[in-house]
């Protein structure tokens, strides 16, 4: 079963992504690449603030 995540970027914003995205997952407010597809799970690179 898949989760969302509500994570941090370094830019300091806030989003939500699915955990298991199938894409790569950019920070809407800077532009850098905080999830990516590994497998079934996604490799989140921002901090993971909860599981929603």
């Amino acid at each position: 079963m898949g989760r969302f995540l509500r994570i941090k970027c370094e830019c300091g914003n806030e989003q939500n992504i699915f955990g298991n995205a199938a894409s790569e997952v950019k920070c809407l407010a800077c532009g850098k690449v905080v999830a990516k597809p590994k497998g079934s799970r996604a490799v989140v690179y921002g901090k993971i603030i909860s599981v929603l």
